[in-house]
């Protein structure tokens, strides 16, 4: 079986911080850069085998799928984004957090505004028109409606990033059968 350079090179590396924090993927030849320049190191969370390999005239490179920076990464400061029509339909995924449609999306206060309810990250949905002309100037408890997924506030992608990246890499080792 061959791999076209195309492939070869839409392929990602996870970066670690120094302090083995995952921070993001980043593409083959970003990687290539940071291991070439000794702004990374390998790091081998498998076996071994998982390198990509990547030849050239004169040279061969195995690149591992894990690299950790061996200079201090500098965070750039994160705030919750505001609470904004946008930003509340991209977290719930533009789908009504009652019924699951994606057509006609509002947002919805969990407790009316009417009833003192704040334009929160914690109380505000995204609903369709039906879904919230059915709930009207009620709680959804008091409509019968329940929540798909509670609202919360966005997290930093920093940490997202990394409760995402070890779920696959847990999954991974039980597909493998080992427990480390």
């Amino acid at each position: 079986m061959t791999i076209n350079v195309t492939q070869t090179l839409s392929k990602t590396v996870a970066v670690f911080s120094k302090s083995y924090l995952p921070i993001n993927q980043i593409n083959i030849k970003r990687a290539i850069i940071l291991l070439v320049t000794g702004r990374a190191e390998p790091l081998d969370l498998n076996d071994g085998s998982a390198c990509i390999s990547i030849h050239s005239p004169t040279m061969k490179l195995l690149i591992p799928q894990h690299i950790r920076l061996t200079v201090n990464y500098r965070e750039k400061t994160w705030k919750a984004p505001t609470v904004n029509r946008r930003e509340v339909l991209k977290r719930d995924k533009h789908t009504c957090q009652y019924c699951g449609n994606t057509k006609h999306l509002t947002l919805d206060h969990l407790i009316p505004a009417s009833k003192g309810g704040a334009t929160t990250w914690d109380n505000l949905v995204t609903a369709c028109e039906t879904c919230n002309n059915h709930k009207g100037d009620r709680t959804p408890q008091q409509a019968g409606l329940s929540l798909r997924r509670m609202p919360k506030t966005p997290v930093h992608p920093i940490v997202a990033f990394a409760a995402q990246f070890w779920r696959a890499h847990k999954i991974q080792r039980e597909s493998k059968g080992t427990n480390i």
